[in-house]
């Protein structure tokens, strides 16, 4: 059976990982039948937002405790990650983890990944095993690995566009599409970069994670 590593930055769309997200990704992995471990990065996330209010809140929440909301404790620190457990590799979205596990929405095209991020995301590639993003995410794996094809959904929406400045490609994809870099065995799908529901997120993730388990079985 296929083992890959999920990559978490916390709970909740505005300040960690997007939780529908998160979830349709896991449930779409359990049914091509393919084991998961999550990891998140044991340190406090970049800010703390009220869901309600959309108000930031003065208080500190640490990325893998909160993550470990959503997986019912079965996580481990992203510094426990090793590439030769694993036969590839995923990461949702969420707006929070342009902040937490790199810092695309307060930097820009000047952003900065944390370093076991990076590690993990590099080690996977360099043994040639898949990854797989979703969302905001494939803004992550264009800024580490550079010349590969992601998609954000529309060509026009700005993190398309900055991609490209990046040194990446991007694939316009309509809900449920997945953009398929075959060469570097990236898989990347839109989620909330479009107007989505939480069938469109699911059609989404069960797409992504058909091809994504294609290639690890080639």
């Amino acid at each position: 059976m296929k083992k890959i590593a999920v990559i978490l930055g916390g709970c909740g769309t505005k300040d960690g990982s997007e939780i529908n997200e998160t979830v349709t990704l896991l449930l779409a992995l359990d049914q091509f039948g393919v084991k998961y471990q999550c990891f998140a990065p044991d340190k406090n996330q970049y800010q703390v937002i009220n869901h309600v209010t959309g108000e930031v809140v003065a208080e500190k929440r640490n990325m893998m405790v909160e993550a470990a909301r959503i997986v019912r404790g079965a996580i481990l620190p992203l510094t426990d990650f090793n590439a030769d457990d694993f036969d590839g590799l995923a990461i949702p979205g969420g707006a929070g983890i342009a902040n937490n596990l790199f810092t695309y929405f307060t930097d820009g095209l000047n952003m900065t990944v944390l370093p076991e991020v990076k590690d993990a995301i590099v080690a996977i590639h360099q043994q040639n095993k898949p990854i797989a993003a979703m969302c905001i995410a494939p803004v992550l794996l264009a800024n580490v690995l550079n010349d590969i094809t992601v998609t954000l959904g529309n060509d026009d929406c700005g993190p398309a566009k900055d991609i490209l400045k990046m040194g990446a490609h991007h694939q316009a994809t309509t809900k449920g599409g997945v953009a398929i870099d075959a060469e570097n065995k990236i898989f990347t799908t839109p989620c909330f970069m479009l107007d989505a529901t939480l069938k469109d997120i699911y059609d989404d993730a069960h797409n992504l994670v058909e091809a994504f388990v294609k290639s690890m079985r080639q």
